[in-house]
């Protein structure tokens, strides 16, 4: 049977609680699909067990769940891969092949084990576009292929075959949208078993750079651009990304590893697919070497740099980490993070200004890498005054500005005397550091609070 590799994913999954990051959510139970594509390997969706506490499969030749793990998870290109350890689960499988990047129009077929029956399901459509889409488990800007075959809650994470071979894992459907879902093509899926099987990251590197495009043609000849010549200018290098050191503000980017760039950020990546140029990153590993080709000071040039992870002044969405958090004198700080602005309902309109402003349009800096918050205050006798001073950045302490959340709980542990944390709309939280340190256990115990800080700042 040309489906018998297809199984169902049963995920109970409990998120963390990023309003009172020393807890959890209530567990949540959830269904999804997977394709045994390897011996004893079943990918998926990274979003399907994501936050996953217990997992079971089944498969369609018996009525058993099965326990199953994770082995590796790419949460950049939402894919995970799974493996069962009993050996008899795979008896009668034969395990589906990957196929090659489809062509528009092909035809396919999205299998797997959508909400409303308890069978494997099939439908049918055909690929209607191939481009570079915003991925919503992670916010990821890479390559996806379109279908106009259903994809519902159930599928994602299921195989879609193109004839006998894989082509893609549905992970996402838009919304307000008849029958246009998305799956992760084949390049993707190669990427991340290739980095599983030599042992390396699985995350998915960026240049860390904002680019403008270069369509007004006297914009281009202010660059210094000749006739003909084509690129984007570089208006952002991210501190601590790809580029850092290594582009400048004002390059114009010509080419990446040889594929010039159109006025309009694409490239021709095959005869009949255009796209933008962030595609060629998704394909690449941490560590690889990438040669540009820039346009600096009236100059053209190749420039080689390392590929490194993607990093955001605010952390976009994360899984299957903890939030961090820190009480001092009973003040509680965290990272400014996608998931903390979660907490608001309708966080895009209801989440305060400030943090908005720093999550579309902050730059990593060397003075600020990261964005500090006190999120809450634990009313107590030291912070009386302080109360209304919460879902504010903290800027400095003692005058000096913070640079990472690190950086901030280390200058606090350290800190004797007077300390004086300046907030972003220029209020002052003025504690005394023996005093703040005396009184913590005791409020801790008064909130049911274990411990002052989460494990990743722990000394």
């Amino acid at each position: 049977m040309q489906y018998r590799g297809v199984v169902r994913v049963f995920a109970t999954t409990q998120a963390p609680d990023h309003d009172n990051p020393w807890q959890s959510r209530t567990p949540q139970s959830s269904t999804g699909s997977g394709v045994v594509i390897r011996s004893r390997q079943i990918v998926t969706g990274a979003h399907v067990v994501a936050d996953a506490t217990f997992l079971q499969v089944q498969k369609i030749s018996s009525p058993e769940k099965v326990l199953a793990r994770v082995v590796a998870i790419c949460h950049d290109a939402d894919l995970a891969l799974l493996t069962v350890d009993d050996p008899a689960f795979f008896d009668d499988i034969s395990p589906a092949s990957l196929g090659d990047l489809p062509e528009l129009r092909d035809k396919v077929s999205v299998v797997g084990y959508p909400i409303g029956g308890e069978e494997i399901s099939i439908t049918e459509g055909v690929v209607s576009r191939i481009e570079v889409q915003r991925y919503s488990h992670s916010q990821r800007v890479l390559l996806a292929v379109t279908v106009d075959a259903a994809i519902n809650a159930g599928n994602s994470g299921g195989p879609v075959f193109r004839g006998d071979n894989v082509v893609g894992i549905a992970h996402q459907k838009l919304e307000n949208a008849d029958n246009i879902g998305e799956m992760v093509p084949t390049p993707l899926i190669r990427r991340f078993l290739e980095a599983v099987a030599t042992d390396r990251s699985t995350a998915v590197p960026s240049l860390g750079i904002l680019v403008q495009g270069l369509e007004n043609a006297t914009l281009r000849a202010h660059l210094g651009m000749p006739p003909g010549e084509t690129g984007v200018r570089i208006a952002v290098v991210d501190h601590g990304g790809s580029a850092d050191g290594r582009l400048m503000v004002g390059d114009v980017l010509l080419a990446v590893d040889g594929h010039a760039i159109a006025n309009n950020h694409t490239i021709q990546l095959r005869p009949r697919l255009r796209t933008r140029f962030d595609v060629l990153l998704g394909l690449r590993h941490i560590g690889d070497t990438l040669t540009l080709t820039v346009r600096r000071d009236g100059e053209r040039m190749d420039v080689e740099l390392t590929m490194q992870p993607h990093v955001d002044l605010v952390p976009r969405d994360r899984y299957d980490v903890r939030p961090s958090y820190y009480i001092y004198g009973g003040l509680v700080f965290q990272r400014l993070t996608r998931d903390y602005l979660g907490t608001w309902n309708q966080w895009w309109k209801q989440a305060p200004k400030e943090f908005l402003h720093l999550y579309y349009s902050g730059i990593r800096s060397p003075l600020r890498r990261e964005v500090v918050v006190l999120s809450h205050i634990l009313a107590d006798a030291v912070n009386c005054g302080y109360d209304n001073l919460h879902d504010e950045s903290v800027v400095a302490v003692n005058g000096a500005p913070v640079l990472d959340f690190a950086h901030f709980v280390e200058v606090l542990d350290s800190a004797r005397g007077t300390v004086v944390l300046t907030l972003s709309k220029g209020g002052l939280v003025v504690l005394d550091a023996q005093e703040a340190h005396a009184v913590n256990p005791s409020i801790l115990k008064r909130y049911n609070i274990a411990v002052d800080r989460s494990l990743d700042l722990t000394p």
